[in-house]
């Protein structure tokens, strides 16, 4: 099988695969990733630890500080207690809800609901706010402050230069 065989299969079973977790299967939170393929998660409970990417995820899935992820725990090693089995994006995610499988402990963020009447949608472009924009936090925050100078920039512009103007 190719690399593009293997990635198109991989993606298509990450993105469209729906598991609940099993019996041995935890779903946790990924704190960051912490080199060769290793990534620190914190489970429902609060307890943090290291697991694995498996071989078939390598090169082909990338997982986020954030995400959540579905673990099996392995026997061997003290460090890393657990392998990844599944990732889970936003329709996994609701399925698992939706099945009441989903740890109360992890709260997620309010989602928009997509399916809103378009009746209500608001499509003028003047009411729209500057919030609804992506924050890049990687950079300092510039504030803008407008100001009326230069209608005094104009005004004084058309005055002569004089000493004893001044």
């Amino acid at each position: 099988m190719s690399k593009t065989t293997k990635r198109k299969h991989v993606t298509k079973e990450v993105l469209d695969g729906y598991v609940l977790p099993a019996e041995n299967q935890k779903i946790v939170k990924v704190l960051g990733g912490k080199g060769n393929n290793l990534h620190e998660v914190e489970t429902a409970e609060g307890e943090k630890y290291l697991v694995s990417m498996p071989t078939k995820f390598r090169k082909n899935v990338w997982i986020k500080r954030g995400d959540y992820v579905l673990i099996q725990p392995i026997q061997e090693g003290e460090k890393v207690k657990a392998e990844i089995f599944a990732i889970l994006y936003d329709s996994q995610i609701k399925y698992i809800q939706s099945q009441e499988k989903w740890p109360k402990e992890f709260v997620l963020p309010a989602t928009t609901d997509v399916t809103r009447d378009i009746s209500t949608v608001d499509t003028d472009d003047s009411s729209r706010s500057d919030d609804d924009l992506f924050v890049n936090t990687n950079r300092p925050q510039c504030v803008h402050e407008s100001t009326d100078q230069s209608d005094s920039d104009d005004s004084s512009s058309a005055q002569p230069k004089d000493k004893d103007y001044e």
